[in-house]
């Protein structure tokens, strides 16, 4: 029997103890054919020994407790289960970035497709937000180039709720303000760059309105086109790096840094071919 794992499982949000590994699991939580269930998913491997999270989860309040639910789960994998639940339900918020071990973007049908290892694009150690920050002097405030021309950006948000928005920010901007912003706070966050606009989810004037919006008003640094079930209705070829023409993949941030797991150099033609 292969080592018990611990999966996190986005955007659902569960944790999963399993003996199955990654493809396993995403083979067995699969709901069929991609040609009539959708179910793509982000699968998370945690840091783990096979009995207990190799990690602390980060507090949320007392209302559970993540780390001795997880070791109770790795126990009943260790017996004989294939997988138990360790949590079902909003874990991203709760597992720090330092224990993600690796990233595989999953399919409807089960196909999994391992990303490359974690690059750290930025280190945030000024905190200070307010609301009508410009773009530049974010860039200022973390340390990085703001860009000769700013262009609005399409982001799609995966976690910790999905939504896609434009912005004007880059990824490492966007990460620290999305960290950071008075009353939209998120603890951390999960999203991608989208090389295309999206038509079928909005109507065309809310892109057009929403550009003409960021690139009137300086201090306007976001605005939200969609929220509902985004990242079945985009297939991952839309994700700007898929294709390896400008950087990008899987940005993962919190208050202290902003982690970018690339496509790898080339992508399977068995990943390519199947759909979902």
């Amino acid at each position: 029997m292969n080592q018990s794992q611990l999966i996190m499982t986005l955007p659902h949000g569960n944790v999963t103890a399993t003996s199955l590994g990654i493809e396993g699991l995403a083979h067995r939580r699969s709901p069929g054919s991609g040609k009539h269930f959708r179910g793509r998913s982000i699968m998370v491997e945690l840091a783990c020994d096979g009995e207990k999270p190799a990690f602390s989860f980060l507090d949320e309040g007392g209302w559970r407790d993540p780390f001795a639910d997880s070791v109770e789960a790795l126990a009943g994998v260790k017996a004989g289960s294939r997988t138990k639940t360790a949590l079902s339900n909003a874990a991203f918020s709760s597992v720090p970035l330092s224990a993600f071990r690796s990233c595989y973007l999953v399919k409807t049908g089960g196909e999994a497709l391992a990303l490359g290892a974690a690059k750290e694009l930025a280190a945030y150690t000024k905190h200070d937000c307010h609301e009508r920050m410009t773009g530049d002097e974010i860039a200022g405030l973390i340390g990085q180039p703001a860009p000769a021309q700013r262009t609005p950006r399409l982001y799609m948000v995966i976690a910790p709720i999905q939504f896609v928005m434009l912005s004007n920010l880059t990824p490492a901007e966007y990460a620290w303000y999305a960290t950071h912003r008075p009353g939209k706070m998120f603890r951390q966050v999960m999203f991608t760059e989208l090389g295309h606009e999206e038509l079928h989810m909005a109507a065309q004037s809310r892109y057009l309105d929403a550009k003409r919006e960021l690139l009137e008003k300086t201090t306007k640094k976001t605005k939200s086109i969609v929220f509902e079930d985004c990242m079945n209705q985009i297939p991952f070829q839309h994700w700007v790096g898929y294709h390896q023409k400008a950087e990008g993949g899987l940005y993962a941030g919190d208050r202290s840094r902003l982690l970018l797991y690339p496509f790898p150099t080339a992508i399977p033609h068995s990943w390519e071919k199947v759909e979902g």
